[in-house]
């Protein structure tokens, strides 16, 4: 060990305890300065001891060491021992100023070993040497719960057993030890640095007041304080959970309705080529095909209506009547096996005669366009099978394009409506024939699709790049004319919903592309499959709109908030929507944290939407008001102790568990406040006297009182000091009449004596 320099001390510093708790990462946090991660904390345990020779040789490791405390200049050295119980630390213990007696805030075996064991030792080799105890790993006392501890555990399979709650000692049960020896008691977390310089500096307070004690003569030891009180460490705030919203399959789904050509109800005919389109798509990507498909044909029906009725009174009244069932089964009876041209012939001249049911009525009307892209439109009644294989009768419309529009380019038009882009070798000028790539814009400028034009522009120009946002505007445009057109006007719907409060119109082929109970129900062999009306019991028109509007848009309505979400996140999870629940949870936790900024009270909306969360695994949402609720677990208490008990006692348990801050804290924290009181009482001065006047003397008398006072007590003073020369005098003679043989009396307390 270095000899003290001038106006320097050197404090020899002794770390002691069980193996593994922590001595060596707390010495190499002060003196290197070392900072350490969780997984390297939680590696598996190395005995290794920290060489004193590093001051030696490593500069900085010396320099380090220097500080200063309470104005005194100090240079501290560390010395590391080995934690085996049977090692001779004789050497170790010799000519220690202090002592760090360590244990580990996980093992309650090391904490009784402080006692049982180590505090012995340090008194058989260093009697009078100051000992402050030291808790180690502090942080795991909140860590213990946290996800990325336990997921090292997780990955490094049985090796290693992550900390359980029955494995800490509290702050109290410490400090119940250190009361019992005698000693300071300190934590310390290498991880969060918490108390580690604090601990130190501590430990050479200690050393130096014991020091000066010895050394009364030392001036620049005056000044040192006794052991500061450590405030309690406050775990950190839970983190606020994120909330994941996952991915949008909104393109691919309406890619899949587009190839699938489920439940269509318009036929494109080119040349000799058709393609199956759906009305309601079409009607909101072009305007012009919106206006064509909302073509009025009551000329057409008042025509027809008038030769139908001409009909009937050739034939009479003798045919009026329904042509059910049972009529079909007679004519099939009496006819025999006719041939299926034989029968329709029979149920088409049926169904001109009778007129009164609308239902036995084949609608097939058609009207010639003048326009550059269509020739003709044709509404029919369109008669075929269903994906059960029976009958099914929809209407269809039958559009007749002009040979200024290809087939191949139509193709091209179709996918663009639907997708918002067209095939990729086209999307470029090198792979891209020019032939085509006229075709289609041509065919885009006569249906009034100018998104596409100018897509086909950028192409033929070499701009390419600007397609990129043009397809994301075009998207967003088609998703508001879709919520525009069929979630609030119901158009070109072909099934309803009835719900509790009313019917809905909606569209099966997008609800099949976008929904997998909807695909199953309308695809399967249920009765829905075929239904024009289908029950959907539980859920209001509010409620289902706002589905509807996720289902068309893949967005949120406004209508969504965190005092209303919870029927649409039950139906969410009805139909197994995921991205729903998630968008609902992310727009529900933005307006609580809104409402919590503007310092307003959500602790009873957490509390109300919690277990329904739970129950219709919107997990994320959950997970935040459980979060929210054991952050203001004091409040909660407070405010709503009835909704609390209320709780499933699950619930009510992980609340008393996770609080924040927790038990332990609060009481540490009220321990820390009474010592620092105590101690601001110990070391507050005397109060002077206030020179105040009362209610019996004023302040002027007693000035007087004051000044007469001073007066006696110098007068006093001048007859002491008379009376004392007096007495040394007499003193004097006295001395002198021993010498002569004489006997004289002297007179105590100043008195003159008498010669006798």
């Amino acid at each position: 060990m270095d000899y003290e320099q001038p106006h320097q001390e050197l404090v020899k510093c002794v770390v002691v305890g069980d193996t593994a708790v922590g001595k060596t990462r707390l010495i190499c946090a002060r003196a290197c300065n070392k900072q350490v991660s969780l997984s390297q904390l939680l590696t598996t345990h190395v005995p290794t001891v920290w060489a004193i020779d590093q001051y030696r040789i490593y500069k900085d490791v010396l320099e380090r060491s220097w500080e200063v405390v309470d104005g005194v200049n100090v240079s501290l050295r560390l010395w590391d021992t080995f934690g085996d119980h049977e090692k001779d630390r004789r050497f170790a213990y010799g000519r220690s100023d202090v002592v760090l007696l360590c244990f580990s805030v996980t093992s309650p075996i090391s904490l009784r070993n402080c006692k049982a064991m180590w505090y012995p030792e340090i008194r058989r080799f260093c009697p009078q040497t100051p000992v402050l105890l030291v808790g180690c790993k502090n942080d795991l006392r909140y860590m213990y719960q946290d996800e990325a501890y336990l997921s090292i555990f997780r990955e490094n399979g049985s090796f290693l057993r992550a900390t359980r709650k029955s494995d800490l000692v509290m702050p109290d049960q410490a400090r119940a030890v250190a009361r019992e020896l005698g000693v300071h008691y300190y934590e310390t977390s290498v991880l969060s640095y918490y108390g580690v310089n604090e601990v130190f500096e501590n430990a050479i307070r200690s050393a130096l007041m014991a020091r000066r004690q010895q050394r009364f003569w030392m001036t620049n030891l005056k000044k040192v304080q006794r052991p500061l009180l450590q405030a309690p460490f406050k775990p950190p705030k839970p983190p606020i959970p994120e909330i994941h919203v996952s991915s949008s399959s909104y393109d691919d789904h309406i890619r899949e309705m587009f190839l699938q050509q489920a439940h269509t109800d318009v036929l494109f005919n080119a040349g000799s080529v058709g393609f199956l389109a759906h009305r309601f798509i079409l009607a909101a990507a072009s305007p012009l095909l919106h206006r064509l498909l909302l073509t009025d044909f009551s000329n057409e029906l008042s025509t027809r209506s008038s030769s139908e009725s001409s009909m009937v009174s050739t034939f009479g009244e003798a045919t009026q009547g329904d042509f059910n069932d049972d009529t079909e089964h007679l004519i099939r009876t009496e006819i025999g096996k006719p041939s299926i041209r034989v029968w329709e012939q029979i149920k088409r001249r049926s169904s001109c005669q009778v007129l009164s049911c609308d239902s036995n009525r084949r609608l097939d009307i058609s009207r010639d366009m003048d326009h550059p892209a269509f020739t003709s439109i044709r509404v029919q009644q369109y008669e075929g099978l269903d994906h059960r294989g029976n009958p099914s009768s929809s209407l269809q419309t039958v559009i007749t394009l002009s040979k200024l529009i290809t087939p191949q380019a139509m193709n091209q038009v179709l996918q663009f409506m639907y997708t918002g882009t067209i095939d990729s070798r086209y999307c470029e000028l090198q792979t891209a024939p020019i032939g085509l790539l006229l075709e289609i814009r041509q065919a885009a400028e006569f249906l009034e699709l100018s998104d596409l034009y100018l897509f086909v522009s950028n192409v033929h120009s070499r701009e390419e790049f600007l397609n990129t946002e043009l397809k994301v505007q075009y998207r967003q445009d088609l998703r508001k004319r879709l919520r525009e057109l069929c979630v609030g006007q119901g158009l070109f719907s072909d099934v309803r919903f009835q719900l509790d409060d009313g019917l809905y119109p909606v569209h099966r082929a997008l609800l099949m592309s976008r929904c997998d109970m909807f695909k199953a129900m309308f695809s399967g062999d249920f009765r829905e499959s075929s239904a024009k009306v289908i029950v959907f019991p539980g859920v209001a028109q509010d409620t289902f709109v706002q589905l509807l509007t996720y289902l068309y848009t893949d967005e949120l309505g406004g209508a969504v908030s965190y005092l209303k979400c919870l029927e649409l996140l039950e139906v969410a999870n009805r139909l197994c929507l995921p991205r729903l629940i998630t968008l609902i949870e992310q727009k529900v936790v933005e307006q609580l944290t809104a409402k919590c900024g503007s310092e307003g009270d959500v602790v009873e909306h957490c509390l109300r939407l919690l277990e329904p969360c739970k129950l219709h695994n919107a997990d994320q949402l959950a997970d935040w008001c459980m979060n929210h609720l054991c952050t203001n677990y004091n409040k909660l208490c407070k405010r709503s102790p009835k909704l609390l008990r209320q709780l499933h006692p699950e619930n009510q348990e992980y609340l008393s568990e996770h609080r924040w801050p927790p038990v332990w804290y609060l009481k540490d924290y009220d321990y820390y406040e009474k010592c620092a009181s105590e101690r601001e009482k110990e070391e507050r001065p005397l109060l002077k006297r206030s020179s105040a006047g009362c209610l019996c003397f004023s302040s002027k008398a007693r000035r007087s009182s004051a000044l007469i006072t001073a007066n006696t007590i110098t007068a006093s003073t001048n007859v002491a000091d008379a009376i004392d020369a007096d007495v040394e005098a007499l003193a004097d003679d006295h001395q002198g009449v021993l010498q002569a043989g004489h006997q004289v009396v002297a007179v105590p307390n100043g008195q003159h004596g008498m010669d006798m």
